[in-house]
């Protein structure tokens, strides 16, 4: 904390505090995240799937029953609130935590690279698991799964669906940070349940939550197939991926330009 004001100069103050703290606390847990063994990053992020599915469960019974995606979309924080208090990892939350890491210097991109597919993979797994127990359970879970899927699978690679992605991982990146500048728990509650609203209450394209609901409605026996969802996925995750970098992250980084110059000469001073 004391290299941190010091880099601020002069001009500390309370919101000067508050940043230098925030940036501390992303730092520290990039750091932590990113040097996770395979088992750990693996255990982790299949955690994470099996945890958002229950917002998926949650959208899909409420989507049935109202209709409505607003209100479907508030049910779906149940899976980000879960993520928040379990701390497991979602892969689209792997945006500005690590990455500030990796730029102040305390990890290196291969690390990040691990920590990235290692996740994808993991939570991608998980929430296929999560959702074949669902609609075996609640198959009238998968009708509407069949549903809200079909919005996914049939989009085209067009302007609206490169936009509908960056925000997706715009948005989910700003959750982060609300989450890591937050003081309290409800603070980062209040996090969850704004950036769920955002994220499936507007019916963005979200790499993880979509791929789950179409992973439900494969397992209900629906009219396409895996080859449906990759032509899908594979666009919107690196979308997704440049939504949170770009929009977010990006800003960030340079908001804290002289606090990662900081953290770098320490780094280099450490070795």
């Amino acid at each position: 904390m004391d290299r941190t004001r010091a880099a601020l100069g002069e001009t500390d103050g309370p919101m000067e505090d508050e940043l230098a703290e925030a940036f501390d606390r992303i730092v520290s847990e990039g750091a932590q995240r990113l040097h996770r063994s395979w088992r750990e990053v693996l255990t982790t992020g299949l955690a994470g799937g099996l945890e958002v599915a229950t917002g998926v469960v949650a959208l899909l019974a409420v989507y049935a029953e109202t209709r409505s995606h607003l209100l479907a979309g508030l049910a779906f924080s149940i899976g980000f609130i879960a993520l928040l208090l379990a701390r497991s990892e979602l892969f689209t939350e792997g945006f500005l935590v690590p990455v500030t890491a990796v730029v102040a210097g305390r990890a290196g991109i291969g690390q990040l690279a691990k920590l990235w597919a290692g996740t994808l993979v993991a939570n991608l797994i998980g929430g296929w698991l999560v959702m074949w127990l669902v609609v075996h359970a609640l198959p009238e879970l998968g009708v509407t799964a069949v549903e809200s899927a079909t919005t996914f699978v049939d989009a085209p690679l067009g302007l609206r669906s490169v936009c509908l992605a960056l925000l997706a991982g715009s948005f989910i990146t700003l959750m982060t940070r609300m989450q890591h500048g937050a003081d309290s728990e409800a603070g980062k509650l209040a996090a969850a349940v704004a950036g769920a609203f955002l994220l499936a209450g507007l019916v963005l394209f979200h790499s993880i939550l979509d791929s789950l609901i179409i992973f439900g409605a494969l397992h209900a026996g629906a009219p396409f197939g895996y080859g449906d969802w990759l032509a899908w996925f594979w666009y919107t995750v690196l979308l997704n991926v440049a939504g949170g970098l770009l929009v977010v992250t990006f800003l960030r980084l340079v908001r804290s330009k002289e606090l990662l110059q900081q953290e770098r000469a320490a780094a280099v001073a450490g070795e």
